[in-house]
């Protein structure tokens, strides 16, 4: 086989891969069942929080959490069937929590972020994630 013929085939192989898992792709999205979500806790629902949340509610929402209570019951509404705390580390000792979303304060992401990847938790957080090196070092 000539150098020529080999990049032709190779080409047509790859463009024929890219096509079909492009038209794969391309049909309407599988519908994910309840089994297949994430179970996040939410830390903070108000505010940026609250746009946070909205990011992930195509996920089971099983936990919020803000030490406001009228904005804990806005959310509460919306989310019917997750517990409430007042405090994080309450939300965190929940065992069906998979991910934590925490959108408080900027001086509590590092104490919270800390204790969730402490418990195995995926967490996303806003920024900043930190305020000091200190901070950032006991994060890592």
């Amino acid at each position: 086989m000539r150098r020529r013929q080999f990049l032709q085939t190779t080409t047509l192989a790859t463009a024929g891969t890219l096509l079909s898992v492009s038209h794969a792709s391309a049909r309407s999205p599988r519908r994910l069942s309840a089994n297949e979500k994430l179970n996040i806790g939410i830390i903070g629902t108000a505010h940026r929080a609250a746009e946070d949340l909205r990011g992930v509610e195509t996920e089971n929402i099983v936990a919020l959490c803000d030490i406001d209570e009228t904005f804990l019951g806005a959310a509460k509404e919306k989310f019917p069937g997750a517990k409430t705390y007042r405090d994080f580390r309450k939300l965190l000792e929940q065992k069906d929590i998979d991910a934590v979303v925490i959108g408080t304060a900027d001086h509590t992401h590092a104490v919270a972020t800390s204790a969730a990847l402490r418990l195995g938790k995926h967490v996303y957080c806003e920024k900043p994630l930190t305020h000091t090196v200190y901070e950032a070092r006991a994060v890592a």
